[in-house]
């Protein structure tokens, strides 16, 4: 039976699941068991341990030497056996490998009390649930006993509760008496109504459950496409009741909401640079950078923070300064405002002191801060201000400015001439095509700007905390403005900007993936995190809800999912092989579920996802082919699935795989003059001189977004990946948004609102038969194309020569136009063994290029 809307959001309340990886050396069940599939959500309970053994000897003989030292009481407040030291444990929940839950840890405890709440989706492959009790280090943590529940004993939907031994590598309890006491219990997809009707209809849909910012109704929002829109490049596109559809102008927008600002800009950004120019189009083009914007603006008495990335690598140090392996221009925009009002914030990613110096070393040298926001105070009529905010995939720095034309040279003396960007090549690029960007972006108008303040101002006040010699003195940060203390700007209970009548109107979620490093206002003590919706890390919490929302859009999906994003990899530990690679996010595996759960129904479905052609970055590099292969790994088992569920169903031979799943590389042609001779190179057949020649280039699709059923669409600066998913990575924001006048259960058909109009986002270039096409949509695309039953991908990343004008890659099975890739007409690395790289291999790459 079906649970109830309110069990559904109920049963929410509990700690949203970590991911990791966690391999229990050693049996936890007698005999073999057998796997089953869950796919659904896990209700568990961690309530207690008994009788844990000491792992801390040698700290406990240092105690008896020197005498007993004072410890540290438990986070519950509970000051367990604290006249010696002892064992600090926490339990950690994994499936197949991959952790989905983790309980604080409770210092110096050998009855450690949790009482921890978890509500975890799952899509795993298993025979048993482990819930492993380890031991927090300083410099690690180590095992401590395991329990295992066999899958078999839950399948059912029974609960399982009670108390089990904790089993050593012997097989044994760990120490005589040592118990956890746990409850579990499994709800298949099938059974939770939450995700059986799409967005759903009337107000007693909350939204996304379980995520730190609820849902806000009562919006207004603008969807964008690239950075700019030139009139009449588009078609006129009808919504319902005949409203015509504005194809919007983001940084036209920005320069414009920035301008009219009267009491604060706050700007966060991966790489924020302040000799970027807005609005380049004809007619409308001005000189006006945004560093000299912004200047003349906080001369107006306006407040402009910008919360910017610090990247490692970019320093300037007693006049010596480095540019930074990620030309995010961090060091310059921050001596260019040096002497300003204007404050900025260069803002490193870094760990907390909890962890080990190497985890510090990790996180500081290859994650970054990647939210991109902008949040200003606008005109709400009768004299008052109001805040509006800008959030998605486009930084405000070089090589972000395009159009949906997407030109390669024509544009490079005009709209590009002093924003030439094309790191795709080694050595000089004179002559060569800039690489076109494609990206989404959107505005907010409402109550949940709110949320994205709030998250700006978690932020700053965390990346502003005196750090070294500077705690010394007693100041305080007072840059954030108190808006609830200035009268003229309206507050969030009195944002509404439509009513709910209105079939305009919006209702909008903000997501992130962040951890309590990178934010101040997490609770202090762990076991609060079930009531803010976090996750409990080893040493942190953890905010995860972009994960969330993906999860539960792609599970309520009925008809379609249209995906754009700059990566598409996840869902290791049901790869072929490389389970462990810890790459673990649900997101490919719940689509390939979904697809074969509709395929076992017999009713049509389909998923589009739209990729770059290669990583940004020389193709035959060792990081870009590591993330080609992992990218591969990813689309075989997704197309494997498919294969099995049509097997299942005896269609094998009337349906395939493509079908339902198909990914799309989109790409340019520009006529023009053969400047292929330009730059003076020797070599006839370097990949600048046949780039020259053939005037062809990929488009970077650095998007990230989805589009559900044409009702539903999540927006944001977050990768498909486990650095943008797990939290505790990449520092990422989204917004999920739906019109509740435009939905299947409110129209019972296919819904005409500004979502159905999403499809703009790829529109047919201008040159279509550079590309195969698909005979159903505009989706001008190379196709990733069929490959042989049992749908193993075979080979290596090379072209193959031509049959019939056409090139293929065999490892991903693109089905190329000829000459496109003729700029690297060389083997391109192999698929069979990816390199693997350490933490000091990685400081000369792109950050954004780990898994």
């Amino acid at each position: 039976m079906a649970q109830s809307a309110y069990a559904d959001s109920a049963a929410y309340d509990g700690s949203r699941h970590s991911q990791g990886q966690e391999t229990v050396p050693f049996p936890t069940a007698k005999g073999s068991l057998k796997v089953f599939l869950l796919h659904g959500n896990l209700d568990v309970w961690v309530k207690e341990a008994k009788a844990l053994p000491n792992m801390d000897m040698l700290h406990r003989s240092i105690s008896d030497i020197f005498g007993r030292f004072s410890v540290k009481s438990s986070p519950n407040g509970e000051d367990h056996e604290s006249h010696k030291i002892t064992s600090d444990p926490y339990v950690t929940i994994s499936v197949s490998s991959a952790v989905i839950a983790r309980t604080f840890v409770i210092n110096n405890s050998e009855n450690p009390v949790w009482m921890q709440h978890f509500y975890v989706p799952v899509a795993h492959h298993a025979a048993e649930v482990h819930f492993v009790v380890k031991d927090s280090d300083v410099v690690g943590s180590q095992i401590i006993g395991a329990v295992g529940i066999p899958v078999e004993q839950i399948y059912s939907g029974s609960i399982v509760e009670g108390t089990f031994p904790i089993l050593n590598g012997s097989g044994k309890p760990c120490r005589p008496g040592a118990v956890l006491t746990l409850s579990i219990q499994y709800t298949p997809v099938e059974k939770v109504s939450l995700y059986q009707f799409g967005v759903g209809a009337g107000p007693e849909y909350t939204g996304v459950p379980g995520t730190y910012f609820p849902l806000r109704t009562g919006s207004k929002v603008t969807l964008y496409q690239d950075a700019h829109v030139n009139d009449g490049s588009l078609p006129n596109l009808k919504l319902d009741n005949g409203i015509q559809f504005e194809h919007g102008k983001c940084w036209h927008d920005i320069f414009q909401a920035i301008s009219q600002a009267r009491r604060l800009i706050y700007i966060t950004g991966w790489s924020v640079f302040h000799n970027v120019r807005l609005v380049r189009d004809a007619g409308n083009s001005t000189e006006f950078t945004l560093g000299h914007l912004l200047k003349t603006k906080s001369q107006e008495g306006v407040r402009v923070l910008l919360l910017v990335w610090d990247d490692p690598t970019s320093r300037s140090i007693l006049g010596f300064r480095t540019d930074g392996v990620m030309q995010t221009h961090d060091e310059e925009t921050r001596r260019f405002f040096k002497h300003s009002s204007v404050q900025v914030l260069l803002c490193p990613r870094s760990a907390r002191k909890g962890h080990s110096w190497i985890k510090q070393q990790e996180v500081g040298t290859i994650y970054t801060h990647h939210q991109k926001t902008v949040i200003v105070d606008a005109d709400a009529g009768h004299y008052k201000r109001k805040i509006i905010a800008f959030v998605g995939g486009l930084d405000l720095c070089a090589g972000r400015y395009d159009t949906p034309q997407h030109a390669l040279f024509k544009t490079l003396q005009t709209v590009h001439q002093d924003d030439y960007h094309n790191p795709n090549f080694m050595g000089p690029t004179i002559g060569c095509p800039r690489e076109p960007w494609h990206d989404l972006h959107c505005r907010i108008d409402g109550p949940a700007v709110y949320d994205i303040l709030t998250n700006f101002g978690e932020r700053w006040l965390k990346a502003s905390k005196p750090r070294g010699l500077k705690r010394l003195k007693h100041s305080f940060d007072d840059s954030l403005l108190k808006i609830e203390r200035i009268p003229d700007i309206i507050q969030m209970a009195d944002a509404s900007c439509l009513n709910e009548n209105n079939p305009e109107a919006w209702h909008v979620q903000v997501f992130r993936s962040i951890d309590s490093t990178s934010v101040k206002g997490f609770p202090k003590d762990p076991k609060d995190a079930t009531s803010k919706n976090l996750v409990c890390g080893k040493n942190i919490l953890i905010d995860m809800s972009i994960h969330t929302a993906y999860v539960k859009a792609i599970r309520a999906a009925q008809h379609f999912i249209y995906i754009e994003n700059q990566y598409f990899l996840g869902s290791s530990y049901n790869w072929a092989s490389h389970k462990d690679l810890g790459a673990n996010n649900l997101i490919p595996m719940e689509i390939a579920l979904k697809i074969a759960n509709k395929i076992r129904a017999k009713e049509r479905f389909a998923a589009y996802i739209v990729v770059p052609m290669w990583p940004e970055g020389v193709p035959t590099s060792t990081p870009t082919q590591r993330i080609l292969f992992w990218q591969n790994k990813t689309m075989q088992m997704m197309y494997e699935m498919i294969y099995k569920a049509l097997q299942e169903v005896g269609l094998e031979n009337q349906y395939h795989p493509q079908d339902y799943l198909n990914f799309f590389c989109l790409g340019n042609r520009e006529e023009g003059v053969d400047t292929s001779n330009a730059g003076n190179q020797t070599a006839a057949n370097t990949p600048q001189v046949l780039a020259r020649k053939n005037r062809r280039f990929m488009i970077y699709v650095h998007s990230k977004g989805m589009i559900v059923d044409d009702e539903y669409v999540i927006i944001g600066s977050a990768n498909i990946n486990q650095r943008s998913m797990e939290g505790t990575r990449d520092t990422e924001i989204a917004m999920g948004a739906y019109q509740p006048h435009h939905t299947w259960a409110r129209k019972h058909s296919s819904p005409h609102g500004q979502i159905q109009e999403g499809k703009i986002f790829v529109q047919p270039l201008r040159k279509p038969s550079f590309v195969t096409t698909h005979a159903e949509s505009y989706i001008a695309k190379l196709r990733l194309g069929r490959v042989p039953s049992p749908y193993v991908f075979k080979g290596e990343f090379y072209l193959s020569g031509c049959t019939n004008g056409i090139k293929v890659v065999h490892s991903f099975g693109m089905t190329l136009v000829p000459e496109l890739w003729d700029c690297y007409p060389q083997k391109m690395g192999s698929a069979k063994s990816p390199a693997v790289m350490d933490v000091g291999s990685t400081r000369g790459m792109n950050c954004n290029k780990q898994f």
